[in-house]
């Protein structure tokens, strides 16, 4: 396994990186305590979480995930081996599902405070190496949304999140700071107060990246590369879709798109158009489509780790398996052929 920096600290973190949002939804402590030791064993020593999850969040469910990794925590005696990424949540919109985390979550002082006490509670930690804003208070244009429709700046401003954020790094609660979901404007605003104001500086964003949404690499690479904040990629299977195993509308038993309704942004038209070019692609290479979709992001030169993320066992040993892929100059110039002429399908 490949370790890499994590922005300008003195962390090394796996390519490849566990991302948990399944457990304590679709996956049970056992299956999650499963994949733990499976991931660990392989080189992977970066989990990924946050305090909303399991997705998607509901009251019954809030803090499941941390639940669980804290449990592992105790049991294995791994947390010197891990290095562990978690998330606090800011303000949703009305339908975003996030209304019963603290009355209606804010990036404030005394809710990032709060938060972070209880995700290291559940975690069964006294630190977390990575704690990172899950999405900006500010109405912007992230989750999917290309233009941007200037609002009434009603949010809690970056100076305080970040200055709470200080706050916790002083207090040994956190070692280092990350953003997620966020903008070349916010990373920038970050980036300069902390230059200007002796702040934590932002390690890492973690925003969306697969063959169907490369929107990252406009603004956004070129800040990861220059100012060494490095993506940690999320949903780079585009929610399962490049594996393939949802095209001509299959839907397999328990797969997330089968269960969740909610799921559709990888489903229109131009998106499994462009799937399954990759996908047939994938097969002329001989590769596996998902693993040929995880190896192209792994090896974008902006990006830290791919947080890739499974339901079972066989997918997960799959996915970790991909680190393993270099894909060749000419498979690359394939998959861009494909790319220009459907560019960004599902953004």
């Amino acid at each position: 396994m490949e370790y890499r920096k994590l922005g300008k600290t003195d962390i090394e973190v796996s390519k490849i990186c566990l991302g948990t949002m399944t457990f304590g939804e679709q996956n049970s402590e056992v299956e999650a305590f499963e994949q733990l030791d499976y991931a660990l064993g392989q080189g992977v020593n970066f989990i990924d979480c946050a305090e909303m999850y399991p997705v998607p969040p509901k009251p019954e469910t809030y803090g499941a995930t941390e639940e669980i990794i804290g449990n592992w925590l105790q049991k294995r005696g791994k947390r010197a081996e891990v290095i562990l990424a978690s998330k606090v949540t800011g303000r949703g919109a009305a339908n975003s599902g996030v209304g019963h985390i603290r009355g209606g979550p804010r990036l404030d002082r005394a809710q990032i405070l709060r938060a972070c006490d209880d995700s290291l509670s559940r975690l069964k930690t006294d630190y977390i190496d990575l704690y990172q804003v899950h999405w900006p208070e500010r109405q912007s244009n992230f989750f999917g949304k290309l233009g941007y429709q200037h609002g009434d700046d009603d949010g809690v401003d970056i100076s305080e999140t970040l200055s709470a954020l200080q706050e916790l790094v002083a207090a040994g609660k956190v070692r280092h700071i990350g953003l997620s979901n966020e903008t070349p404007w916010g990373m920038h605003r970050y980036l300069r107060l902390a230059a200007h104001g002796n702040k934590p500086r932002v390690a890492s964003i973690q925003n969306p990246y697969n063959l169907l949404n490369r929107t990252f690499e406009v603004g956004l690479a070129e800040m990861a590369i220059r100012e060494q904040c490095g993506l940690l990629a999320y949903s780079p299977l585009a929610f399962g879709t490049l594996s393939g195993k949802y095209l001509d509308g299959a839907r397999p038993a328990g797969a997330r798109l089968t269960l969740f309704e909610r799921f559709q942004r990888y489903t229109g038209e131009r998106a499994v158009s462009a799937t399954e070019q990759y996908v047939n692609l994938a097969r002329e290479f001989g590769l596996d489509p998902a693993q040929m979709a995880l190896a192209f992001v792994t090896q974008q030169p902006f990006v830290t780790s791919n947080i890739i993320g499974a339901t079972t066992m066989a997918q997960l040993k799959s996915n970790i398996a991909s680190a393993e892929i270099a894909l060749s100059e000419d498979q690359l110039a394939a998959i861009e052929d494909i790319h220009r002429q459907n560019p960004n399908p599902a953004p």
